[in-house]
């Protein structure tokens, strides 16, 4: 194989004006991932003062990007420890063909973005064949912060990162320093959900969105040309992912308009999460449906194709009337929040995309019973919704493990559509919570001189991380 003729010492800028192009190879491991991995290409295409060629495994929105990723996202979008086990000869052919083309892309830059069970791995065996060669060791990066805070043990853990991570991006406020603190070199972008508020001009939106819940439009035709008119204020929200109205978003405002009990519900990206949960999530429905007038599910179906079949054949069994939503347009899900009266979701980012929109939501949650009880052993804080993390306090109601049932969770949806009080507990909550995770808003003391230059010079979390690389 050929030898990397870089000196370890050299810049990333010093290493791309050698070449010429700056070479980053990228590996997101689920749609979240997905998401934060195209805004950072994005960002560092518009930033970097070289061209750039990406490499790795990715999916739709990376490839908007010009990314070819080496297999479907799908193949290693895989969560939790016994889950993984079926998945286990396909997880280690993947891991070794990444590995593998890493080495013949001869990237200056290696960024993973969240799944620490592959990407960890990978970065673990990149490192070791850079040892063992004598090549040069090249910047690693890892964007999301494991949440080793969260278990007992894990900040032991964290101590060995820093022989295959040389820095690590932070999206919540008090991981940063508690990174450096053990060895780890690593800046606080913020959450990545804040870039939907820049790109989707959340302030309109909030202003739809009590429209809308305080029955402020009602239709009086059912025709969608007399309700045109009163669809104009939903559709002013400027987003460079939609050119086209999606005739389902149509529908649902329609519907909205017309008096319909719309509820968001989102069982998540990956297939196993979404079989487990999108049967508890109908019967749920099937207990609230006669206690609401014209109940709709909107079900958000994240842009995976085994996912996507799955949920188009499984929603023939649905007591109510079902709307799918496609996923990937930032656009179509924050004016279908808009719409909604109530959400009902797994947990993950979603949770934090609801306090966005402030739609009050219920987060459920449920695993294979063996990676249920280990979470149960190992886990310090009691809480899975990053929103209660950060705020400490349960804001957001949660069903999790054996009180993750339909009667459970028609019973929290019941009690937030019909107390005031509790819908504006979370509503006003949110607006603390993105105060908390704005790296803008946090700058302190503790902060590094670093970090006040990036967050004087940059607004967005994917800008923070795409200038850190360029200046490491």
């Amino acid at each position: 194989m050929r030898s990397l003729s870089i000196s370890s010492r050299e810049s990333v800028r010093e290493m791309a004006s050698k070449d010429g192009e700056l070479r980053v190879f990228i590996v997101a491991g689920e749609v979240s991932g997905d998401i934060i991995a195209s805004r950072f290409m994005n960002s560092l295409k518009n930033l970097s003062p070289f061209p750039i060629r990406f490499a790795g495994v990715g999916g739709s929105m990376m490839s908007k990007h010009g990314l070819n990723s080496l297999f479907p996202l799908e193949d290693i979008s895989v969560m939790g420890i016994w889950e993984l086990l079926p998945h286990l000869s396909k997880f280690r052919a993947r891991l070794k063909e990444t590995v593998e083309s890493a080495l013949v892309f001869r990237p200056h830059v290696v960024l993973t973005v969240d799944s620490k069970g592959f990407n960890f791995r990978f970065l673990k065996h990149l490192r070791a064949i850079y040892d063992r060669d004598r090549l040069a060791s090249l910047r690693h990066f890892h964007y999301v912060a494991p949440s080793f805070w969260a278990w007992r043990g894990g900040e032991a853990r964290l101590k060995g990162l820093s022989e295959f991570v040389d820095h690590i991006f932070c999206i919540l406020p008090f991981e940063a320093e508690m990174c450096r603190s053990n060895g780890v070199a690593a800046t606080f972008v913020g959450h990545p959900t804040l870039e939907d508020a820049l790109e989707l001009n959340v302030n309109n939106l909030t202003v739809t969105n009590a429209f809308m819940r305080n029955g402020k439009f009602k239709a009086t035709e059912k025709s969608l040309e007399r309700n045109m008119g009163f669809l104009q204020p939903f559709h002013t929200i400027s987003c460079s992912f939609c050119s086209v109205l999606d005739p389902a978003l149509i529908y649902i405002q329609i519907l909205a308009l017309e008096g319909a009990t719309i509820i968001s519900v989102l069982p998540g990206s990956r297939l196993q999460e979404v079989k487990r949960m999108l049967s508890i999530f109908s019967k749920t429905m099937e207990l609230l449906k006669d206690s609401h007038t014209e109940l709709t599910a909107v079900i958000h179906v994240a842009p995976n194709k085994d996912v996507e079949n799955y949920i188009k054949q499984a929603v023939h069994e649905w007591p109510i009337s079902v709307v799918l939503l496609p996923g990937g347009s930032p656009f179509t899900k924050y004016n279908s929040f808009s719409a909604s009266r109530v959400a009902l979701c797994a947990s993950g980012t979603v949770a934090v995309e609801l306090q966005l929109a402030r739609l009050p939501c219920v987060v459920a949650y449920r695993a294979h019973l063996l990676t249920e009880w280990y979470i149960r052993y190992k886990a310090k804080i009691p809480y899975v919704s990053l929103p209660n993390i950060v705020l400490e306090s349960s804001i957001i109601p949660e069903a999790l493990f054996g009180e993750c049932t339909p009667s459970n969770l028609a019973s929290l949806l019941m009690d937030l559509m019909r107390d005031t009080e509790l819908r504006e507990k979370q509503i006003s909550a949110a607006n603390t919570f993105f105060d908390l995770v704005n790296p803008v808003k946090r700058v302190s003391e503790n902060s590094t001189k670093k970090e006040h230059v990036l967050f004087e010079s940059t607004t967005t979390p994917s800008m923070i991380a795409s200038s850190a690389v360029l200046n490491s």
